[in-house]
């Protein structure tokens, strides 16, 4: 149940903000009791009773009651929060940080996130291992300094985001071709160039280019993140297909290269070179944090909020036409599980599964890159082993 928040604004009074802190403490107890592995309702609960926390000023409240919503809106969540800004994880740095290290596994409490692309000797042809080609995408999430993360976006900000985005893509254009296909109905009083119709938009969903209405996934739209749809969402997509850029999903961008082959650092070396382009393009600079890299709405994604994925067959773990023999496999290995058409989505009726490291915090670019490869060993040997 949202948390009433009638009489609750930046002009309210002490009394009325520790009435809303003790009303933010109770739901999380009820949170809590339908799911003790919340962490958003279990850290949230120690952060307001905390002098940072007692400390917060009425507009600050609010901001962070944008960032917990979710969590207590839907229970069954296991992390529950959202940035709302990317000064938000020092902002609330005694609720973020807890919710942080315990998720990505840092008992030490002291790690700082350290950025590293080179791979200069690796070789990660899965050709050794027997395999033939295989698809391949790798894409990063990234936010930009100078705007909102989407969660506290407003539509005028989302539009703006988009327009700033436009000379970038331009720039994109230059070396690798391409076209912006847009779902903003306009640019406010300016009409959009790049709007294309309903019909085109599935088909790009239906093709894996364009991400789904966002609107119906109640996690981003208690964080706010979905809000404005469909404004300020859309792509970029390279001539050769093989680049796209969304704008306006969870992330403000989300970057990815994609390919059929056998050399897993064919697709990593292509993000990194256009990582390299996008961020060299004047006006443009990545949101960072000093302890956790890239800054991403999503604390599961931060660092460098990349995801390395291959599809591969393995039947005999998929016998049962499921993939829960082959998640319970792969957990020990470091390797998330999803269908061939993302998460939530069913595997291949030949077997095949969509596979990634799932470590995306103090872990090095470069390294995740390394353990895919390992994993898709690991996993193969499994497989041939039954």
């Amino acid at each position: 149940m949202p948390i009433a928040t009638t009489n609750v604004s930046v002009d309210m009074d002490l009394e009325t903000k520790q009435e809303f802190i003790q009303d933010l403490i109770a739901e999380c107890d009820k949170v809590l009791t339908e799911n003790s592995e919340n962490r958003c309702a279990k850290y949230c609960k120690e952060y307001l009773g905390s002098k940072e926390g007692q400390a917060l000023d009425a507009k600050d409240i609010l901001i962070f009651y944008k960032c917990i919503k979710t969590g207590l809106e839907n229970p069954d969540s296991s992390l529950g929060c959202y940035a709302m800004t990317p000064t938000s994880y020092s902002k609330f740095g005694g609720f973020f940080d807890k919710v942080i290290r315990d998720y990505h596994g840092d008992e030490s409490g002291i790690k700082k996130h350290i950025t590293d692309w080179n791979v200069e000797g690796s070789d990660y042809d899965v050709k050794k291992l027997g395999l033939d080609e295989l698809s391949m995408r790798v894409r990063c999430g990234r936010n930009l300094v100078g705007f909102n993360l989407p969660g506290e976006m407003d539509k005028d900000e989302r539009i703006k985001f988009e327009q700033r985005m436009l000379p970038a893509f331009d720039e994109l254009k230059k070396k690798y071709g391409g076209t912006v296909y847009s779902l903003s109905p306009d640019f406010g009083d300016l009409p959009n160039p790049n709007i294309i119709t309903d019909e085109k938009y599935q088909q790009l969903v239906d093709a894996h280019v364009m991400f789904k209405d966002m609107d119906a996934d109640p996690y981003l739209k208690s964080a706010g993140i979905s809000s404005d749809w469909p404004y300020g969402r859309g792509c970029w997509q390279s001539d050769d297909k093989m680049r796209i850029i969304w704008f306006g999903e969870e992330d403000q961008l989300r970057i990815m290269c994609m390919k059929k082959g056998t050399n897993l650092l064919e697709v990593f070396s292509n993000l990194n070179e256009m990582m390299t382009t996008v961020e060299g393009i004047d006006g443009i600079e990545f949101a960072r944090d000093d302890n956790y890299g890239y800054v991403t709405s999503c604390p599961s994604n931060l660092g460098t909020g990349m995801r390395a994925s291959v599809h591969v067959k393995i039947p005999k773990l998929t016998a049962d036409g499921t993939d829960v023999k082959a998640k319970k496999v792969c957990k020990p290995l470091g390797l998330s599980v999803r269908g061939t058409g993302g998460e939530h989505t069913p595997i291949g009726a030949d077997g095949t599964v969509d596979i990634s490291p799932s470590a995306r915090l103090f872990i090095k670019e470069k390294e995740i890159i390394g353990k895919l490869y390992e994993g898709i060993e690991k996993l193969m040997e499994i497989e041939n082993f039954l």
